[in-house]
């Protein structure tokens, strides 16, 4: 089980949909599933205009008994593509777990660490727990003023949210009413979203 986050806009879902290729190219048999992508539907969407087909993981869904249904109808599953990992149940990272730990299905992961408050998700906690592997995806993202980018910052009315629901649905575009903008920690932490906010 491999987990791989960043903030916004650093490349995750592209990965995802680089790796699902990478390894069917190479003539094993995935599963792709998202939760609550940007799009709201049932795929996986990258910001640079990738698209893919997926499964939406819902708090019902069970990962084992998804991977068990497809062998049953003669599907072969040799991985899983998790993309938006840290919006899933504490309950999917167990799952993805026994996946591995007793299925041997391979699983990659890939998400946020931290929410707009820059605390961590619990599905994302639990992936740093469980993880074979973690690893903060290279692309860098960088804040308005030039430094990395490392926290997600959502901005509602002009300003820096500081309270609110732990997962709200919002784009990075200025015309949207909740974006997310990434920012420093020290950008993050004093509400500044830069001069041309």
């Amino acid at each position: 089980m491999r987990f791989y986050w960043g903030p916004m806009d650093c490349g995750k879902s592209t990965m995802a949909l680089q790796m699902n290729y990478n390894h069917a190219r190479q003539g094993r048999r995935g599963l792709v599933t998202t939760r609550i992508d940007r799009s709201l539907g049932p795929q996986v969407t990258t910001r640079i205009g990738l698209a893919h087909e997926a499964i939406e993981v819902t708090d019902a869904l069970d990962l084992r008994t998804l991977v068990r249904d497809a062998w049953n109808d003669g599907v072969r599953v040799d991985y899983l593509i998790c993309d938006e990992a840290s919006f899933y149940a504490v309950e999917h990272v167990e799952q993805m777990a026994d996946l591995v730990d007793i299925f041997d299905v391979d699983v990659y992961a890939f998400g946020l660490a931290t929410d707009f408050r820059s605390g961590l998700f619990p599905a994302a906690q639990r992936l740093f727990e469980l993880a074979d592997s973690v690893a903060r995806i290279q692309v860098e993202v960088l804040c308005w003023c030039g430094r990395e980018g490392l926290l997600n910052a959502r901005v509602a009315d002009g300003r820096v949210a500081r309270e609110g629901a732990q997962v709200v649905i919002g784009d990075t575009v200025d015309t949207a009413d909740v974006r997310y903008q990434v920012l420093c920690r020290r950008h993050h932490r004093a509400g500044d979203l830069g001069p041309a906010n």
